[in-house]
């Protein structure tokens, strides 16, 4: 049995970037870049985030179209956060005519020229289901710093989105999702268990990837307390002679990759994760989090046994 090589990247929209981590100009083809970083990592399963369509600022490329021809994947979802084109003081100017969640695939390549930003999910394998949703933005935003800008610059929130697939692996079905949580901090961790109520249906193992914008072992506690609040009462065992019953035990979510993703240039935080409950740590391979030509963040890539 041959090991996934699942990763997850924030694309910071392909865009290129020198070595120092300044921005370059993007190429005659500005999906080029892109695609070189996504072959390179070969990957099975991709989570992609800050990905870009029709969007002037990379070219009017479909990132996630140009991604899956680079990985040959077979399925693949783009989920539209919002609709609009970026701007440097309001963060986004929204389009009023596609407003809410729209989720594009493969038959959509070419329709829509309208400009969206949001999260993506490609794959090799089978896929049984799909599912999309939307998180409302922070009602204010923070000061952080901007790649090609000095200081800290003041940056609202924005809408947020999550993909879920049922994939078929060798050993049987397991559930992915792929997401982009707020950098507010407490509104990203209720997002973040929100998933993990939302997919608590779904096939078993679990992984969730993306950028959380968190850190340390904060995802994956975030992930099991959520899991111990949705469990529903169960009956009462007898107590043991001690006097003391059965404790509840948290499931085992986990990491299964730990290392700086970011600043791509210089790592030194990991915003990045592979999240997983069902999957045991024998299961994970080799990982890794190299440096690409694209964005300020650096791909998470990991192999394991499903």
């Amino acid at each position: 049995m041959s090991p996934l090589r699942i990763a997850t990247f924030n694309l910071l929209h392909g865009q290129p970037l020198a070595a120092d981590g300044s921005p370059l100009p993007y190429p005659a083809d500005p999906g080029d870049p892109l695609a070189d970083a996504v072959a390179g990592l070969a990957p099975d399963v991709l989570a992609l985030q800050e990905v870009d369509r029709h969007q002037e600022r990379s070219g009017f490329a479909d990132q996630t179209a140009v991604a899956a021809k680079a990985m040959g994947a077979t399925d693949w979802r783009f989920a539209a956060a919002l609709h609009g084109r970026p701007a440097a003081s309001t963060g986004w100017v929204l389009d009023p005519a596609v407003p809410g969640l729209q989720v594009y695939g493969p038959d959509e390549v070419g329709d829509s020229p309208a400009p969206s930003y949001g999260t993506a999910l490609l794959t090799r394998l089978p896929v049984s289901q799909w599912r999309a949703r939307r998180f409302a933005p922070a009602p204010f935003g923070l000061p952080l710093r901007v790649a090609g800008r000095r200081g800290l610059t003041p940056v609202p929130d924005e809408p947020r989105a999550a993909l879920a697939a049922v994939l078929q692996g060798e050993r049987g079905e397991f559930t992915v999702v792929a997401t982009h949580l707020s950098f507010v901090p407490g509104w990203n961790m209720a997002q973040l268990a929100a998933i993990r109520r939302w997919i608590a249906d779904l096939p078993k193992p679990h992984l969730v990837l993306g950028d959380f914008n968190l850190i340390g072992a904060v995802p994956r506690t975030v992930l099991g307390s959520a899991t111990a609040l949705g469990r529903r009462p169960q009956r009462q065992l007898p107590r043991r002679r001690s006097g003391r019953g059965p404790r509840p035990r948290l499931q085992g979510w986990h990491d299964l990759a730990k290392t700086p993703t970011y600043p791509s240039h210089r790592p030194a935080v990991q915003f990045d994760h592979v999240l997983a409950t069902g999957v045991p740590r024998s299961a994970v391979g080799s990982t890794d989090a190299p440096r690409t030509g694209i964005s300020d963040h650096r791909p998470l890539l990991v192999e394991v046994d499903l």
